[in-house]
């Protein structure tokens, strides 16, 4: 059986890389730029920073601000018909995965016509999309790296896993002195998808020893960093190192592909519009647990990644060391401990596992799960 490796062409990493996007944008032939961000970031200033970092490359732009947490189909038509006003010829992205995936779905629909919900699925698309540079401000989603784009469909609630790799970034740019910048609630949050990432790719289906690599460093990297990360957001060190461990788990889930803790995670967040790192820390552990069975060694390679003491434990024994500090981590950076504080209602349970079941994302889980897997999964984790 043959595999593919899909990453950028260009990545940028360390302090001060991002004054590279003028001259990035550039050299993919841009003239006009349009900014893909959203308002919390605007505010702050960093689209105008980016905007004048093109302006000095002698590439124009104007700013659009709409992208949400998690974005929708109607968003990506608003950024489209603002994309197509200013005749721009390049997506800048800037922010973490909202932004990325509300630029790629822009993209998306411009370089193939038709509505964004056309592309759900796996490689959809016939054409190419406009020239792409993502600026990346999380530690966590590695949209800016992957060809994954999530995007919510207003009328059914459903988060729609658009999966091709038409949607993969010319240029990526990890600059950890932008993410210095990041809350601790959202350092948390992103810092737990990174891992689930790591996890989820390291137990798929379609694992090879390229993402086995990235994926057991990824988890190494976030296991000794986050903590830091999250208590102290100006901790350089820290701070860089989280950068390279969420860069490193979007290389191996861009490429394994992920699970059901993703495809459960996509629905609580159409459904109820929650932070996705959130829903992935606190569904982590439980839909693990459910594939410990597949492979119990992998448990115990992540068990030692995270620094836990496995040499004289049995491989069950060791296995569920690895969940216990899944569950330790999330703890220890103030995630919440279960869905019902996030006011999750079980009567939605059989309508967010049938979406589950079908989401991309389930595809590659290591163990096949009935309905009534999916169900008690979401149970356990109230």
């Amino acid at each position: 059986m043959s595999y593919s490796f899909f990453m950028p062409t260009v990545n940028l990493m360390g302090a001060g890389c991002v004054k590279e996007v003028g001259n990035r944008a550039r050299t993919l032939g841009a003239k006009k730029a349009l900014i893909v961000t959203d308002k919390d970031l605007s505010k702050l200033g960093l689209a105008d920073m980016i905007a004048g970092l093109l302006k000095e490359a002698d590439v124009k732009s104007v700013i659009f601000d709409g992208a949400i947490p998690n974005p929708t189909d109607l968003n990506v038509a608003d950024g489209e018909k603002i994309y197509k006003e200013n005749k721009c010829d390049i997506i800048v992205s800037l922010g973490g995965g909202s932004s990325h995936d509300c630029a790629k779905g822009i993209g998306l629909v411009i370089g193939n016509g038709g509505n964004i919900r056309d592309f759900a699925g796996v490689d959809k698309s016939s054409k190419p999309m406009p020239p792409m540079v993502a600026v990346n401000t999380t530690s966590g989603t590695a949209s800016e790296i992957t060809r994954f784009c999530i995007i919510t469909n207003t009328d059914t609630k459903v988060k729609m896993a658009i999966v091709d790799w038409r949607v993969t970034p010319q240029v990526s740019i990890n600059d950890p002195e932008i993410m210095a910048k990041m809350p601790r609630g959202l350092t948390a949050a992103t810092g737990m998808d990174a891992l689930t990432h790591a996890v989820e790719a390291y137990v798929s289906t379609i694992a090879t020893p390229v993402t086995d690599a990235c994926a057991l460093k990824a988890i190494e990297l976030i296991s000794k960093y986050l903590r830091s990360a999250v208590a102290y957001g100006d901790n350089m060190e820290a701070r860089d190192a989280m950068t390279y461990a969420q860069l490193l788990a979007g290389m191996a889930f861009n490429n394994a592909s992920l699970g059901y803790v993703h495809a459960m995670a996509h629905q609580l967040g159409g459904f109820y519009d929650l932070p996705h790192g959130v829903c992935n820390a606190i569904l982590l552990p439980h839909v693990q647990r459910f594939n410990l069975i597949s492979n119990p060694q992998r448990f115990v390679d992540m068990a030692k990644a995270m620094g836990e003491k496995v040499d004289h434990l049995s491989v069950r024994e060791g296995a569920e060391k690895a969940l216990t500090a899944i569950q330790q981590l999330s703890a220890d950076i103030a995630i919440p401990a279960g869905l019902t504080q996030l006011n999750v209602e079980e009567k939605d349970f059989e309508v967010m596992a049938k979406n589950a079941m079908v989401d991309a994302c389930s595809f590659t889980n290591p163990v096949t799960a009935k309905l009534e897997d999916v169900i008690n999964m979401f149970k356990s984790a109230m």
